[in-house]
């Protein structure tokens, strides 16, 4: 059953680009942008990662934390980032277990690769928006928009 708006956003144990194991609640406290992506290096999921590489200083100073998930490997993650000089987290959901548990698995590649769903989750740990559809070229403005009508409820 996928996760909606309202409900307290799964905690996971993923490795980060690193190798080191990240979890959600160590960003508890601050607003949080997970978002799952099909692959590294594919022009849509590419073109998402720089919206957020692009907006990212607009996104740190409205305290948005990025989290990208994909079920490419820490290895892959770091040549990504590298490539496209991201400045956020990407995490490894290889298992496919994260990915499970917020209803974001079985995308256009089916069981190998992740939907390209965005989940917005609150400082306590709530998940307050869900993009199931992405605008990939403007996705950080589409998150930076959501978050401020939520806060401004």
């Amino acid at each position: 059953m996928p996760v909606k708006v309202g409900d307290p956003a799964p905690d996971f144990q993923l490795k980060d680009d690193t190798g080191k194991i990240r979890t959600l609640d160590e960003f508890r406290g601050k607003k949080v942008a997970l978002y799952f992506y099909p692959k590294d290096n594919t022009p849509g999921c590419t073109k998402e990662a720089c919206s957020f590489r692009d907006g990212y200083n607009a996104l740190q100073e409205l305290g948005i934390v990025v989290l990208g998930v994909s079920f490419d490997s820490s290895e892959s993650h770091q040549r990504f980032k590298d490539k496209h000089k991201l400045p956020f987290i990407l995490l490894s959901d290889e298992k496919k277990e994260v990915a499970e548990a917020y209803g974001a698995s079985g995308g256009l590649l089916g069981t190998f690769a992740a939907k390209r769903y965005t989940y917005l989750i609150d400082e306590h740990g709530t998940i307050v928006h869900v993009f199931t559809k992405v605008d990939v070229k403007n996705h950080a403005e589409e998150v930076m928009q959501a978050f401020s009508k939520h806060s401004g409820k």
